[in-house]
């Protein structure tokens, strides 16, 4: 029992990466004692793991323990000097304790490893101003005037200015040198002033008090002078604002300094790309509810997000009209999906409105195609082919003029206008051919085929049937191919029904001739001769005989003609039915 539960206090030994992977998360998300811990973890598997030493020396970093982050950093490079990283690591850790000198000479080591590195070069630049802070440049040290210094005297007699000329250029040069002085000072204490912020009315308050000779010489119950703490308040004061000036070096400073400077202007552009970021994010998910068919609810999230929109000045909102506009599309097609056609109508007008107003041809060929299909799609053809007419001019690429084209020809032959369908149709093919769209090119085929059967042009319909055939078996698409097959052979039973009955009328033609050549022939042989006698020998009611037997002979061809035709129509009539 005792040895359970200590197995359950310890917990389960992970592997290395284990922890070092979890080390590295909660690096990440800030919780660096955490981090610690399981960094030690880590290197109790693997006590002289480089990398890992190197991770926990910038955590003790990161909690400001320097000592133990030094400590990490020195074990990390042993048996390599030349580990950049944890090289790196020792300079940042010695640029934290203050012992700038030493963390120069680290940056530099490691510059000249990795001068690939733009951290050692930084490095370089934040220590050196940081020892100038410290120190002070050498423009800036001054020298007392103690001691023998004759030589700088006789040193300066040799190089006195003899001329006017030169007696001028001199005093200049104080001039200016003075100046720069007064010009130095003011900047000094305009920057104690920014470092220490409020505490600076602290420390020019304890100035003046040292000022006030009888209440230096005052003593304390405890024994010290008023004096020594106005002095220790100073003291501390300057030691913080020393301290500040080198977390923060001069390039620092002023690299904050110019982002401030720009801040002001770019903060307008920040509020507005905000506002933009917002919208954009909710028209993504209002197009997504779209997609997948919850029509109802982009529907109402747009017509929230306008009312938002419409609330927004153009100065805050740039593309307030162009937002809008494509927020009406959208609750225009949404309305299309729910059936509402009236509705989405009015919602596509509104999109048109807003392009015309802004010239925004974009926008305006959206609208259009818009307003188009839904006039399509409610049966108004005649309204269609208007709106996809007005935006023909505003196509751009050869796809769409391919679909544009497509689609007004489709509304021309709903209207019965043959021909104008088959010039479109045509149009739609040049197009397609352009793009090499094989799915348009076939659309295009059968759209003017079905106009040219319309024409009753059927040898014309089969070849573009047949064209439109070829790209659906390209295609591998079975049911545009089954469509275009059983079109295909309707129109070729109508071109073999019209060859039968032209072949028939043909041959009614001829029965018909020959039946008048055959009266013809009966009529005048009766006429001729009678019984063998010549006309001139026969009397007229013989004569009259003869004519009588012609006239029933010719009946009885006629009537036998007749029903002949009578069986043929018949037999086409059972034709049609069988078929």
């Amino acid at each position: 029992m005792g040895d359970d539960e200590e197995e359950i206090i310890k917990g389960p030994v992970c592997s290395y990466l284990t922890y070092k992977s979890e080390g590295d998360r909660l690096y990440m998300l800030g919780e660096y004692e955490k981090a610690i811990n399981s960094y030690t973890h880590a290197l109790q598997q693997e006590p002289k793991n480089r990398n890992c030493l190197v991770a926990r020396s910038r955590c003790y970093l990161a909690i400001g323990n320097t000592t133990l982050a030094l400590k990490d950093a020195e074990a990390s490079q042993l048996g390599n000097k030349e580990f950049y990283k944890g090289l790196y690591r020792k300079a940042e850790t010695l640029y934290a304790k203050g012992e700038f000198e030493l963390a120069l000479m680290f940056y530099h080591r490691g510059h000249k490893l990795r001068p690939d590195d733009h951290n050692f070069r930084l490095g370089i630049q934040k220590a050196r101003e940081a020892i100038d802070n410290s120190v002070g440049s050498p423009s800036s040290v001054k020298l007392d005037t103690k001691g023998d210094l004759s030589l700088f005297y006789r040193r300066e007699e040799k190089v006195l200015p003899k001329t006017k000329s030169q007696l001028r250029r001199l005093k200049l040069n104080l001039k200016q040198q003075s100046m720069k002085t007064e010009q130095d000072e003011p900047k000094t204490s305009k920057t104690v002033r920014v470092l220490l912020g409020e505490l600076y009315g602290d420390k020019e308050y304890l100035e003046k008090l040292l000022l006030d000779k009888e209440l230096i010489k005052t003593a304390t119950d405890s024994g010290g002078s008023i004096q020594g703490l106005i002095m220790s308040g100073i003291t501390f004061l300057d030691t913080r604002t020393e301290f500040w000036r080198q977390q923060k070096p001069i390039f620092a400073r002023e690299r904050e300094q110019r982002i401030k400077a720009q801040s002001w202007k770019s903060h307008r552009k920040q509020a507005e790309s905000e506002q933009t970021t917002f919208i954009l994010e909710r028209m993504e998910e209002i197009d997504m509810l779209l997609a997948d068919g919850y029509a109802e609810q982009c529907k109402s999230k747009a017509m929230e997000l306008v009312q938002i929109v419409k609330g927004w000045s153009q100065r805050e909102v740039p593309n307030k009209a162009e937002f809008l506009g494509n927020l009406y599309s959208t609750i225009g097609l949404a309305q299309v999906e729910l059936g509402e056609f009236e509705d989405a109508l009015a919602s596509h007008q509104k999109d048109l409105l807003l392009a015309r107003k802004h010239d925004n041809l974009e926008a305006k060929s959206r609208a259009l195609d818009n307003i188009g299909r839904v006039y399509a799609r409610i049966g108004e053809f005649a309204k269609a082919v208007e709106a996809w007419s007005e935006k023909e001019p505003l196509t751009k690429t050869h796809l769409e003029r391919t679909w544009l084209f497509h689609e007004i020809g489709r509304c021309h032959l709903e209207l019965g206008n043959n021909v104008e369908a088959r010039d479109y149709g045509l149009k739609a093919l040049a197009s397609a051919q352009k793009t090499g769209d094989e799915e348009w090119k076939m659309n295009a085929n059968v759209l003017v085929a079905q106009a040219e059967l319309k024409e009753n042009k059927l040898q014309t319909a089969v070849t573009f049937f047949e064209q439109a055939l070829s790209k659906a078996k390209v295609l591998n698409d079975e049911p545009a191919q089954e469509a275009i097959s059983n079109a295909l052979k309707d129109s070729k039973n109508q071109i073999a029904l019209a060859e039968k009955v032209k072949q028939e009328e043909a041959e009614e033609l001829q029965e018909k001739q020959k039946t008048r050549r055959l009266r013809h022939s009966q009529c005048s042989s009766s006429t001729d001769s009678v019984c063998g006698f010549p006309s001139s020998h026969v009397s007229d009611s013989s004569l009259h005989e003869a004519k009588t037997q012609g006239e029933d002979t010719e009946a009885a061809v006629e009537e036998a003609v007749t029903e002949k035709r009578r069986q043929m129509k018949r037999k086409r009539k059972q034709e049609r039915q069988q078929r």
